[in-house]
C-alpha cells in the first residue's frame, strides 16, 4: 500500500496472519521478468483536510448533528424491512451517539446534486442478494462502524454509503482521508469456509476492475485500465485511485466479514480519478457516477463470488493474474542475519494457496513472502518463508 495521499478506505486492517488458513494446493503460472526495486516514504504526520458534506431532508448538519440514515430496499420487502428497523430503533453506532433514521422515499431528498442519488442506483442493481438492502447517509464517522457493528441485526449483502466519512480509518489504525466525489461503501458478507476468507478481498478487487471495464464498454469510452495492487489497493496511470479492506470476525460457526472499499470517482485530488482521466482520453460529455459504479459492482461481485465459493479461486486466477501489476516483478526483500542485513532479489510468480505472494529466488528456492504487519507500504518489510 502506497504513501501516495489517496482516497482512505472506511476498514482499518488487511485481514491478519491469523486469519489465514491453508488451501489446497493449486498450480500457479510462471511470468516473464521485469526488474523493480521499492522505494519507501514515510507517511506524513498531517492529519488529513475533511469537507462538509451535504444533509437529508433538506436541513444543513454540522459536527453536532445526529448521525442521519437513510434506509431502503430494492423490492416491497425490503423496504418494509426497512420500515421495521426504524420502528424498532435497531440500528446503533459504537459510540452510542444519537441516530435519526428514514426511509427512502418517505423523506424529502436533500437539494444537493453531490448527494448519492439512491433510485439511480437500485434501479442498476441487478443482483438476488447483494446490494438490495441499502443504507445512505450524508456524513458518518465511517461506514464500516454501521454495518460491523449491526452485522446481525442487517441482511447478508447488505451495504451502506456515504457522501462523506469524518472518520475513515485505514490499515495499523491510519486516518484515511474521504473527500466528496468518492465512492465510499461497506457491506456484509458470511462465510463458512475460514481457509478462503482472506482471498475474498481480491474477489472484490476483481469486481471492481471489471466494472470499470463494463461501464466504458457499454458507453463507449477509452479503457480505463484500472489495475490491482497486492494486497489491496487500486492504481490508474501510477497512482492509487482506491482501496479494499476487510475484518471479520468468527460467530455459530460462520465468519462475519465487513468488506469496504474507497474509490475516486469525481474527486480530482488527492491523487487523481476516474473523471479526471476520462477528460484527458476523450471529448466524450459522460462522467462515471457512484451510483452507476456501485450497482455495476455488485452485479460483477456477485456471479464472480458465486463462482469463488463454487470452485474456489483457482476459477478467477487467470483474470486476477491479468489485472494485477506484480507479474514477474522483481523486488528486494530485506533479511536480518545475525547483525547485518542481508537483501535478496526475489521474483514474484503469483499467489499462494493462502493468499500471500509466492516468489521465487535467485538460488531457485521457492518462497512465500508476508508483509510483517508493522510497514506501511506491503512491500517494505516482506518477510520471506521458504516452502
Amino acid at each position: 500500500m502506497d504513501i501516495v495521499p489517496s482516497v482512505r478506505p472506511t476498514i482499518p486492517t488487511f485481514l491478519t496472519p491469523t486469519q489465514f488458513f491453508m488451501l489446497s494446493t493449486n498450480p500457479l503460472r510462471a511470468f516473464s521478468l521485469q526488474r523493480s526495486r521499492v522505494f519507501v516514504r514515510r507517511p506524513s504526520p498531517e492529519k488529513p483536510i475533511l469537507s462538509v458534506a451535504p444533509s437529508t431532508a433538506g436541513e444543513e448538519m454540522d459536527l453536532q448533528s445526529p448521525c442521519v440514515l437513510v434506509l431502503s430496499g430494492k423490492s416491497p420487502a425490503e423496504t418494509e424491512f426497512a420500515k421495521t428497523l426504524k420502528s424498532s430503533s435497531t440500528l446503533k453506532l459504537p459510540d452510542n451517539s444519537e441516530v435519526r433514521i428514514f426511509v427512502h422515499p418517505d423523506t424529502q431528498r436533500p437539494p444537493s446534486e453531490e448527494s448519492f442519488q439512491i433510485d439511480l442506483f437500485l434501479k442498476s442493481l441487478l443482483t438476488n442478494q447483494f446490494g438490495r438492502f441499502f443504507i445512505w447517509s450524508p456524513r458518518l464517522p465511517s461506514t464500516h462502524d454501521v454495518v460491523a457493528h449491526n452485522f446481525c441485526e442487517l441482511p447478508i449483502g447488505a451495504v451502506c454509503a456515504a457522501d462523506i466519512q469524518s472518520k475513515g480509518r485505514g490499515r495499523s489504525k491510519n486516518l484515511w482521508e474521504s473527500p466528496i466525489g468518492c465512492l465510499l461503501f461497506s457491506f456484509t458478507i458470511q462465510m463458512v469456509d475460514g481457509k478462503i476468507v482472506p482471498l475474498l478481498q481480491y474477489v472484490i478487487s476483481l469486481a471492481i476492475t471489471e466494472a470499470i471495464k463494463e461501464i466504458c464498454d457499454k458507453n463507449g469510452l477509452p479503457y480505463l485500465d484500472v489495475r490491482i495492487k497486492w494486497p489491496n489497493d487500486l492504481y490508474l496511470n501510477g497512482l492509487k485511485v482506491g482501496g479494499i479492506l476487510c475484518t471479520s470476525t468468527y460467530k455459530s460457526k460462520k465468519f462475519n466479514v465487513s468488506a469496504g472499499i474507497g474509490f475516486n470517482v469525481d474527486n480530482e485530488k488527492p491523487t487523481v480519478c476516474l473523471n479526471a482521466v476520462l477528460r484527458e482520453l476523450s471529448i466524450t460529455s459522460y462522467k462515471f457516477t457512484r451510483e452507476d459504479i456501485l450497482a455495476a459492482f455488485f452485479n460483477k461481485f456477485e456471479y464472480l463470488y458465486d463462482l469463488f465459493i463454487d470452485q474456489g479461486f483457482q476459477a478467477l486466477e487467470e483474470l486476477y493474474y491479468k489485472t494485477w501489476l506484480h507479474s514477474g516483478q522483481r523486488i528486494i526483500v530485506q533479511e536480518k542475519n545475525e547483525e547485518q542485513v542481508v537483501e535478496n532479489v526475489v521474483t514474484i510468480q503469483g499467489l499462494t494457496p493462502s493468499g500471500y505472494l509466492l516468489a521465487v529466488g535467485e538460488d531457485n528456492q521457492m518462497c512465500e513472502l508476508h508483509p510483517d504487519g508493522n510497514s506501511f507500504d506491503f512491500f517494505k518489510g516482506l518477510v520471506r518463508r521458504k516452502l
